[in-house]
């Protein structure tokens, strides 16, 4: 009797396992039964990764997820939108929150040590944002005008040591903030990478007041982000990322994206190479 109980006991524990197995689902797995796939992103960047009020998400990284998602098996309805921050996106990928991030993810030497890069699919250079009527024409018009980027930021400091000794630094907690002074007239530019600053100067409340200053003043290769070591999934989103080039699908995201803000984007760029 005793032997029958456990057994039982053992089946019970058995079957309660089969269950869960079946019922929970991760992303490594295909869309079938329903399963999500948890893809990191930006929330608050217009262009690039913006959560819309009516929940739904666009932008340039959206359209290049939801086509690497297809080709992993994954329909739109399948995707999980995390948002992932930029202080935040090597521990989201280190945790397992996310099966990949496509995120303004430059890849860096010091960010490979930490996780693998798909791409890179876009090449984005620093920049300035001006208004359409700006007379500053070259970077060293800057010095004595009022310089606008997030509190933390590289690129203004990158401005001030390379062009613009003596411009004026104005910090902003967020680059909404910032195009909204350049707007007013409160700053004369405002400064980061010249896809972001595109995907704001395309939006409704924006078209035909900005312009791109095209002075390439950094590279940025934005890649996908994989966790260290999933060499499977790196390779699916490459092959993924060749064939959206390939039939046209990248164009026309970077042309419905960026188009309005006329951004001279670069061709997209061979996988692997990046551009220092």
């Amino acid at each position: 009797m005793k032997l029958r109980k456990v057994t039982a006991a053992s089946a019970a524990v058995l079957a309660l396992a089969v269950g869960a197995t079946a019922c929970g689902g991760n992303s490594d797995s295909g869309s079938g039964g329903g399963k999500k796939i948890k893809i990191g992103i930006k929330f608050d960047q217009p262009g690039l990764g913006l959560k819309e009020p009516s929940g739904s998400f666009s932008g340039f990284d959206v359209d290049v997820a939801t086509y690497v998602a297809k080709e992993l098996g994954y329909k739109p309805n399948e995707i999980q939108w995390v948002e992932t921050k930029s202080a935040d996106r090597e521990n989201a990928l280190a945790r397992g929150d996310v099966k990949f991030i496509a995120a303004t993810y430059s890849i860096t030497d010091e960010r490979k040590q930490k996780v693998d890069f798909a791409g890179p699919y876009l090449l984005a250079h620093q920049d300035l944002l001006l208004k359409k009527d700006s007379k500053i024409s070259k970077g060293t018009d800057l010095n004595g005008k009022n310089l606008c980027s997030v509190t933390g930021s590289t690129s203004a400091q990158n401005v001030q040591k390379t062009i613009a000794p003596k411009a004026n630094l104005k910090e902003n907690s967020t680059y909404s903030e910032c195009i909204a002074s350049l707007q007013s007239g409160a700053v004369d530019a405002v400064t980061t990478d010249d896809s972001i600053l595109a995907g704001f100067a395309a939006q409704d409340k924006y078209k035909g007041q900005f312009k791109l200053a095209g002075l390439k003043l950094s590279n940025e290769n934005y890649g996908v982000g994989v966790k260290k070591g999933d060499a499977t999934t790196l390779d699916k989103i490459n092959k993924a990322l060749e064939k959206m080039v390939s039939d046209g699908s990248w164009k026309k995201a970077v042309d419905k994206n960026f188009g309005p803000a006329q951004y001279k984007n670069e061709q997209a760029p061979k996988i692997g190479q990046i551009v220092k």
